[in-house]
């Protein structure tokens, strides 16, 4: 027991160094971007602007992005009251607010949490989902998810969503205003070349490094959510059974978004193995994570 809060512990200081990252690259992008108009406060000022505009409004109005997205419908009590008393008693035991409930018309089992808080979170699965999970599996599934809202997971998720975006439309801004700038700007010194030149190449590969991150990122949370919701039941082998028929699922979800994948249980894409899929996958192995629940 001791480890695995250890473990939590672990992840929960990684993920705030891989965000604290995101900000130096987005800061950095910024004073370069005024370096090409001679003022680099200027340009970290606008790059917090954007930051700061962009969450703004994804934190007020994220969720119902991520439900038009995925076609999400509130939960009938009466046609789904199984999964309503479920979330309601996992609620209950982890402390929380009920989330409120989305039911997503797709064969493919799967389920996701957002939502900027606790109070304001909300829990969606598939109808693959609840026609393949029994009682304890469903449990496990609910769990996992409720501990990401647990956790603030679900913010965090919303935040790094924030600043990828955020350094993408910075490097696009940039690139444009270089050549935009381009033969204008003779009078600067040596140093500042090297220095608007080095911007180009991170801003040429910041959405990269911007996209890895956030995979990252992704990645920790789930098996954080994983230990965390073996926690919450106290009986690891629902979720692991659960995440086996996950495993053996092999249909993509009919709404698969690279904007909303990393917030579900398993990778809606649900792509061959290999290591560059690996590499740019929102979850980590599914067989690992059976593995460390099968060990708990």
């Amino acid at each position: 027991m001791t480890q695995i809060y250890q473990g939590i512990t672990s992840n929960k200081r990684k993920s705030i160094l891989l965000v604290a990252l995101f900000i130096i690259i987005l800061i950095i992008l910024g004073f370069v971007f005024g370096l090409i108009w001679n003022n680099g406060i200027f340009g970290i000022i606008i790059a917090v602007a954007i930051a700061l505009i962009s969450a703004l409004i994804t934190f007020y109005s994220g969720d119902k992005i991520i439900l038009k997205i995925t076609g999400a419908k509130e939960a009938d009590k009466k046609q789904y009251a199984h999964l309503v008393h479920t979330v309601e008693g996992l609620a209950i035991a982890a402390g929380l607010p009920t989330p409120k409930i989305y039911v997503i018309n797709d064969n493919a089992p799967n389920a996701f949490a957002t939502g900027r808080d606790p109070e304001h979170s909300i829990i969606a699965v598939t109808t693959g989902l609840l026609s393949i999970m029994n009682r304890q599996e469903l449990e496990g599934v609910i769990a996992h998810e409720m501990s990401h809202i647990k956790n603030y997971d679900i913010r965090l998720m919303m935040l790094t969503a924030v600043l990828v975006g955020s350094t993408v439309l910075l490097s696009q801004i940039m690139l444009r205003s270089f050549l935009y700038s381009g033969g204008r700007r003779s009078e600067k010194n040596q140093l500042e070349i090297v220095l608007v030149l080095i911007g180009l190449v991170l801003a040429i590969l910041s959405p990269l490094i911007a996209q890895l991150i956030k995979l990252s990122v992704s990645r920790k949370r789930e098996y954080l959510a994983d230990a965390s919701g073996a926690l919450l039941t106290r009986y690891p082998p629902g979720l692991a059974n659960a995440l086996k028929k996950l495993k053996d699922y092999h249909q993509p979800m009919k709404n698969a978004n690279q904007a909303t994948a990393h917030l579900y249980i398993s990778n809606p894409f649900k792509k061959e193995k290999s290591f560059f899929n690996n590499l740019f996958s929102t979850h980590p192995d599914i067989n690992d994570r059976i593995k460390k629940l099968e060990k708990m």
